[in-house]
């Protein structure tokens, strides 16, 4: 006799199940977010404790955000191909290893390739859970809002960053801004085990190792000659060679892609007004926001003598405006649409950068907090919209690219930041950080000012379908 065995069809998770799994990926991008800036305000101490500059101690920020934004895409693609829990879990025990080597480094050198290290890891955890959270969520307008709190939640953990580490570091030194990681990264391990089911794309792309390679050379090319280019000088001999490897890189990327069957950066999503002006404004907001908190650092520690915790303390203003920002802006994308919240967070950023571009050694500090929440108003409202436009620009299948792709333009944006406003006070005295920061404060209004113009250029509202 002939019987025949039809599967059931899986059960949907319930409501409950589905924001947990919500919750459980939005701790892991906290910690994610919040080691992206968590470390700005403690490098003057780093820099203390390990006997080094400014210009080297850029790269304990950036060999952090260069690693995670080269790796975001392959690591997207393998979670598609892998499975994405599993990515997930790899993810959280690389960055745990490299946060305890990070907490442990007896040297500059130690530290940078733990960081580099910790950016592996944390490559593994944003584009993931970006796309583990759209598969738990099948209903179109729920997965919209869970995008929204999924940004939200990233945006908060990066203006939180500074308040935690100068609070961790006025306590117990600038090295337990590592060690704090640990148990977060137990706790996130043991969570996803029990809530996060496993999930892929149903065709995955082959990895482009080629590609990868060029896109991580030209990274690393071009934020050397920025952090180096006030030493080294930009028409000297060794700058301009940087200047050929980093064209010959770019155009042997581009040339790769265009050729390559499964590409690491399909170019063609380009042509879509939306997703290209979406990258490029989530670039845009981590440039400010980077500029902003470093050259918070430098100025008021350096120049007015402040500690780590009441440098860190005067980041608050920035937190509490991207925490009361960031959820508001997501049910804004969600009911009408992004253009609304770019709009305001375009605004409030290009005017909080326009209040300090006189900056000097007087500045009323009233002022300097207004400023600070200006940003952290516009951050708050940037990114929830910013991140459902990118995801929207792509079939849900490949949830895992469209997040990487945001999020590589995220911590281009980061790495470029930190370099750019460097290079604008390396080498200058206490008494000359605040001349020297004012063409930093422009660069941050002129990022508010394209965000206008990305929001005026037209969002969708809803989830594109292949």
């Amino acid at each position: 006799m002939l019987t025949t065995s039809l599967a059931a069809p899986p059960t949907p998770p319930s409501a409950r199940r589905r924001w947990t799994v919500l919750a459980v990926c939005a701790l892991s991008m906290f910690l994610v977010g919040v080691d992206t800036t968590i470390v700005n305000v403690g490098l003057p101490e780093i820099g203390h404790g390990l006997g080094v500059g400014t210009r080297g101690l850029e790269w304990v920020v950036d060999a952090y955000t260069v690693v995670l934004a080269s790796l975001l895409m392959v690591s997207g693609a393998l979670a598609d191909r892998w499975g994405r829990r599993r990515v997930f879990r790899c993810g959280l025990v690389v960055f745990g290893l490299a946060s305890l080597a990070c907490a442990l480094a007896p040297s500059l050198g130690v530290l940078v390739a733990a960081r580099a290290v910790q950016g592996v890891g944390a490559s593994m955890l944003s584009p993931v859970a970006l796309a583990i959270v759209v598969n738990a969520m099948p209903d179109r307008r729920e997965r919209a809002r869970a995008i929204g709190v999924w940004a939200s939640v990233f945006g908060l953990s990066m203006a939180a960053g500074p308040v935690t580490g100068g609070a961790l570091i006025a306590a117990f030194g600038w090295r337990s801004v590592f060690w704090i990681n640990m148990p977060v990264v137990v706790i996130a391990l043991v969570l996803v085990a029990v809530f996060v089911p496993e999930s892929r794309a149903a065709r995955a792309r082959r990895p482009d190792w080629p590609g990868q390679a060029l896109l991580t050379g030209a990274l690393c090319l071009v934020v050397g000659i920025l952090i180096e280019g006030p030493r080294i000088g930009w028409t000297a001999p060794t700058a301009l060679a940087g200047y050929a490897l980093v064209t010959v890189a770019a155009t042997a990327f581009v040339l790769v892609e265009l050729r390559s069957e499964e590409p690491l950066m399909d170019f063609g999503l380009f042509r879509r007004p939306p997703f290209a002006t979406a990258v490029l404004g989530a670039m845009a907001v981590f440039v400010a926001l980077n500029v902003s908190l470093l050259l918070n650092t430098l100025y008021l520690q350096h120049t007015r003598g402040w500690t780590p915790l009441a440098t860190g303390a005067a980041t608050l203003p920035m937190a509490l405006g991207a925490t009361l920002c960031a959820p508001w802006s997501g049910s804004l994308a969600g009911r009408l649409g992004p253009r609304r919240p770019l709009l305001l967070a375009g605004a409030f950023t290009m005017v909080g950068g326009l209040c300090l571009t006189d900056l000097d050694q007087d500045t009323g500090v009233p002022l300097i907090l207004f400023a600070y929440l200006l940003i952290g108003i516009g951050f708050g409202f940037a990114n929830a919209p910013l991140t459902h436009t990118a995801v929207s620009g792509l079939p849900a299948s490949r949830a895992g690219v469209a997040g990487a792709i945001t999020s590589t333009a995220r911590q281009v944006g980061a790495a470029v930041g930190i370099a750019v406003a460097g290079g604008l006070v390396a080498g200058t005295g206490s008494a000359g950080i605040a001349t020297a920061s004012h063409p930093g404060w422009l660069l941050v209004s002129a990022c508010g000012l394209f965000l206008l113009v990305v929001a005026r250029a037209g969002q969708p509202t809803t989830v594109d379908t292949p």
